[in-house]
């Protein structure tokens, strides 16, 4: 069968959020917060260790306070700051201002980049008539990213998990955004990079495919080869 709908996961997929030493020192040149650059790289190497940044490396460990809200993270707003909050204050911070400005960051288009590919894969799709959905599990509105970087008049919908209370891998976060998409599951072709949380679409009938959650620079071509699955028999999960 030809696929008449893709579904993209955002952060690993389509876009790439900045390193951690690019977020903390972005951040303290907003705020004006002059430190030395030996200092800078030991806060930015514990906020990384303790997996403070969205779309970031996860936390080595999470401490017990934070454990539930952590499981569920990416059901609201809510949890996903006091989450992503929580693990900053593991650091010590020389202002406490700085954990609110770190999260307000992240969710900065100019904090995300998009992989180099996916402009022109986006566009192919359109030209030649497939549904785009994105499909998030996140807990903040990814739209102003994508329009930031040009890319919002290629998808036609979007499916973010703290909008309706649940989180991928489950079935029923995948039946939203396929109807959001108007394209029946079984004609459904669902990219991500996660092999836990994206493969939750295979148990609605979607085909899976996976790509690596690599920086930018390092992944120049991860969502070319899809294009090769568009007319197949399907797109094999691998």
């Amino acid at each position: 069968m030809a696929i008449k709908g893709v579904l993209f996961d955002f952060s690993g997929t389509l876009f790439r959020i900045e390193n951690t030493h690019q977020w903390l020192s972005a951040v303290l040149e907003e705020t004006g917060t002059v430190l030395p650059p030996a200092e800078v790289t030991r806060l930015a190497q514990e906020l990384e260790r303790a997996g403070a940044l969205p779309g970031g490396t996860a936390p080595r460990v999470v401490p017990a306070p934070l454990v539930e809200l952590w499981a569920t993270r990416d059901e609201s707003a809510e949890r996903h700051r006091g989450a992503y909050t929580g693990l900053a204050r593991q650091v010590a911070l020389p202002e406490p201002r700085l954990y609110d400005a770190l999260y307000e960051r992240h969710m900065s288009p100019a904090a995300w980049r998009p992989y180099p590919d996916a402009a022109d894969v986006l566009r192919v799709l359109q030209r030649r008539g497939v549904r785009v959905g994105v499909i998030s599990n996140i807990g903040w509105d990814l739209r102003p990213v994508v329009r930031g970087h040009g890319l919002d008049p290629l998808v036609d919908a979007y499916v973010l998990s703290y909008e309706h209370g649940i989180q991928k891998p489950d079935p029923a976060l995948f039946r939203i955004a396929c109807d959001a998409i108007g394209t029946d599951p079984h004609d459904v072709l669902m990219v991500g990079d996660d092999r836990t949380a994206d493969a939750g679409a295979a148990a609605i009938g979607c085909a899976v495919r996976f790509v690596e959650h690599l920086p930018v620079d390092h992944r120049p071509d991860g969502l070319r080869p899809l294009l090769a699955l568009l007319d197949g028999p399907g797109a094999p999960s691998s």
